[in-house]
């Protein structure tokens, strides 16, 4: 079926905003952007309003509609997550499994191998947050549960790698000071992405890690140590990377506006990520929940342990791109970018996704002025919010 959608204001290839002009779609990808007085007009129109704009990725997305992934590592679970997070614009998303037992993460990753043969909609992946962190730096992570990586490790991710769809990654987050060098070659060879974090490593063992393949940083500033003027670290090495891609949770609590603006500043914005770190609040309205036997409680826009340790976020990506440019000095046009393309990069499929313009999936959003999300589109196929 080939439909247009018009009446709203496009963000044409990420770069030009377009009035006038319409989406043509058919069989889940853009056809044309085309000014709405040269559409055939045997052509289906369908009308939208706003701003339409790349659908967003999230690539760190633990939870939501009260679903915890590693509670239900499962088809359902990982749908049930997808439309939650839809109804905030996220058209695309890893669903994100933290530290765990084997038996457990096993069970991840035969769902995410079923999901993604069951074309689940949005799943890009499977985002696996451990187990293979520094101690020191767990944050909500169990540390009876971290370990070293295995044989074993090594063949189930670098199998799931190869068995998904082209369009589809596996991404790991580690702490490189914990990983034997010849691992971290083996998962970057059947191309799995890497990433830093939960680390405590020194700027060389991170600069080593990049050079073997690691593209970057999960949840820059969190559960890593801090940059000093001697021991510059992870935070020191991103900021002097641009080629490196850092996740920022932008939900105001994780991190400080300052501190985003200087990651910001230094680095450049191209490759800066919004994620969410979502937890199963997001779309559900119960304030506690049960994370890895801890209770974990929702007030304020937190989510924290009874000891105050920061469990993930209650934050949702429309809820980011407000804040990035509300509170980080950020253009509209850099934070769709920062929610859109700059992941799509990351997951190596910014050929496919990232960006409105013609021969990529039809995977959009409609923001209203408030840049509220009033409708999405997955693959060509429309579904306003839950």
């Amino acid at each position: 079926m080939t439909y247009a959608l018009i009446g709203a204001r496009i963000f044409n290839d990420n770069t030009t905003w377009l009035d006038g002009y319409a989406v043509v779609i058919d069989a889940g990808r853009i056809t044309a952007v085309t000014p709405e007085g040269a559409l055939d007009p045997a052509i289906e129109r369908q009308s939208t309003s706003g701003l339409l704009v790349p659908g967003f990725i999230d690539v760190q997305v633990n939870g939501g509609g009260g679903v915890l992934f590693n509670d239900s590592p499962n088809v359902e679970g990982i749908t049930a997550i997808g439309a939650a997070h839809r109804a905030y614009g996220t058209t695309g998303f890893l669903p994100t499994f933290i530290t765990d037992t084997p038996a457990r993460m096993r069970q991840a990753i035969a769902a995410t191998r079923e999901a993604a043969a069951q074309q689940a909609p949005g799943l890009l992946g499977v985002h696996l947050e451990g187990p293979f962190l520094n101690p020191a730096r767990k944050g909500i992570h169990d540390p009876a549960l971290i370990r070293p990586m295995d044989d074993d490790d090594i063949r189930q991710i670098t199998a799931l790698a190869h068995d998904l769809p082209e369009n589809m990654r596996v991404h790991v987050t580690l702490a490189p000071e914990m990983v034997e060098a010849t691992a971290i070659d083996q998962l970057i060879a059947a191309g799995v992405v890497l990433s830093a974090g939960h680390t405590a490593a020194s700027a060389e063992a991170i600069i080593d890690a990049r050079a073997r393949g690691l593209s970057g940083f999960t949840h820059l500033f969190n559960a890593m140590p801090p940059l000093t003027s001697r021991d510059p670290g992870p935070v020191g090495v991103a900021f002097t990377d641009p080629e490196s891609f850092c996740g920022l949770i932008v939900d105001l609590h994780h991190a400080s506006p300052i501190a985003l603006k200087a990651a910001i500043r230094a680095h450049g914005p191209e490759r800066m990520m919004l994620v969410t770190d979502a937890m199963s609040s997001v779309g559900f309205s119960e304030d506690t929940f049960a994370l890895l036997g801890r209770q974990i409680t929702r007030a304020d826009g937190r989510l924290t342990a009874d000891d105050g340790t920061l469990a993930g976020s209650d934050l949702d990506m429309a809820s980011a791109v407000r804040n990035t440019v509300n509170c980080l000095d950020v253009s509209l046009e850099e934070a769709l970018r920062m929610a859109s393309l700059y992941p799509a990069m990351f997951l190596r499929v910014e050929n496919e996704l990232g960006r409105i313009t013609p021969g990529y999936q039809a995977n959009l959003v409609a923001l209203d002025a408030d840049l509220n999300v009033s409708g999405s589109w997955i693959n060509g196929i429309g579904t306003p919010p839950q």
